[in-house]
């Protein structure tokens, strides 16, 4: 039953954490071949597991669309942190694994007795990587946090939306819990490389807010250099006209178009069958453009809206224009691109029945990632990891049970 190859094959993971951070890191290495032990509990379950939508709109702990797509090929062992008996079992985990990953608001690991220093006296060269929302220290660090309010505080929505309007939210999901595990399987694989090297194991702390700032860096540039702070353009761009989302034949269809040089406004005249646009003074180079760009918007929403957003991508293509469907939910779940990459996992499991787990978005040749295991029931594998990887006999197991320690 363990996880299988891979390329992280042999590593044990014990995982302390909710939300997607953690288990989207941790994911990474179970895909590819790491044994993954999310420590959990009935009686605070993670919040992916207590969020909709659910299978069948029925609520229940294993029964949430957002905790079974992100939890494939990972082991979930039942865990009462709270009961003094649960911390002795967690530290022979951490006696069993290479690495311990943390979540939590700084503080939590702490008072359970697992900080950094106390793992190191379970086993010495124990790697620790810590993914907290600020960091592990600082002013901010003892704040709680949430994608939402992560995006907010690096500054994200001050660059989405028009001119005129306030800053809008980063689209329906904690965008900034989709960011972190990159930069922390980065550090993660070179922490286990060093130790490889030298026997060391090391401690990682790493601040979401911090990774979130790599994707403001042009404007927290142009306040260092200039002073000015970047204004909310909506859909347009400093250098290209047109630049925008169009409507389409269809329910809610749009397409994106992208000019930016005269060569290809004039192929794009010469599709929509308005020549006559090409060399006219008020389009013909892009500051002209750019002083008439509504006006720009509304001719080309009058034309695309005569077709569909696949046939407006493929006639812009077919020229050179930059063009994309914008894709909904259907058309993404049913991409035949992401198909044969083979992005989405089909697995069974007890209660979603056949259900669409997410897989990775690379591939390695040679050890390539496997669905191997549906996610898991809250607490499935708890025998399995107490008495095959921590060693435990059935009666000491069955003693713990008792006391409550498995809930």
């Amino acid at each position: 039953m363990e996880a299988g190859n891979g390329v992280f094959s042999g590593i044990k993971i014990a995982g302390f954490g909710w939300a997607i951070v953690g288990p989207l890191t941790m994911k990474y290495f179970a895909d590819y071949g790491a044994t993954v032990i999310r420590v959990e509990t009935s009686q605070r379950p993670c919040t992916l597991r207590i969020s909709a939508p659910y299978k069948d709109d029925k609520p229940g702990l294993d029964r949430s669309g957002y905790f079974n797509h992100f939890s494939a090929n990972m082991f979930s062992l039942a865990l009462n942190m709270e009961h003094p008996q649960a911390r002795q079992v967690a530290r022979r985990l951490v006696a069993e694994s290479d690495v311990v990953m943390d979540n939590f608001t700084p503080g939590v690991m702490e008072s359970w007795g697992l900080d950094y220093e106390e793992l190191k006296k379970v086993k010495p060269d124990i790697i620790m990587l810590r993914q907290s929302g600020f960091g592990s220290w600082g002013p901010y660090a003892q704040q709680p946090a949430f994608g939402m309010i992560l995006a907010a505080m690096a500054g994200l929505p001050n660059f989405i939306g028009w001119p005129d309007r306030g800053p809008l939210p980063v689209g329906v999901s904690a965008y900034t819990d989709c960011i972190s595990p990159r930069f922390a399987s980065a550090a993660l694989i070179a922490a286990l490389d060093y130790r490889n090297k030298t026997g060391k194991g090391q401690l990682l702390d790493l601040s979401q807010f911090e990774t979130t700032l790599y994707f403001i860096m042009p404007a927290i540039l142009e306040y260092i250099s200039s002073g000015r702070e970047p204004v909310r353009t909506g859909n347009s761009h400093p250098y290209a006209v047109p630049h925008g989302v169009y409507p389409c034949k269809g329910d809610d269809r749009w397409c994106t178009i992208a000019v930016f040089s005269d060569e290809q406004w004039a192929s794009l005249c010469q599709v929509m069958g308005k020549t006559e646009y090409i060399d006219d003074p008020r389009f013909s180079t892009l500051p002209s453009r750019k002083q008439n760009e509504d006006e720009i918007n509304e001719l080309i929403s009058g034309w695309t809206v005569n077709f569909t957003p696949e046939e407006v991508m493929t006639k812009m293509q077919s020229v050179g224009v930059p063009a994309g469907v914008v894709k909904n939910a259907a058309d993404i779940y049913d991409d035949p691109q992401l198909r044969q990459r083979n992005l989405f996992w089909p697995l069974n499991h007890p209660d979603m029945g056949l259900f669409t787990h997410l897989g990775q978005g690379f591939e390695l040749s040679k050890t390539p990632a496997k669905a191997k295991m549906p996610s898991p029931r809250l607490g499935e594998h708890t025998e399995y990891v107490c008495t095959k990887i921590l060693g435990m006999t059935s009666e000491e197991f069955v003693k713990l049970f008792g006391a409550g320690v498995f809930v």
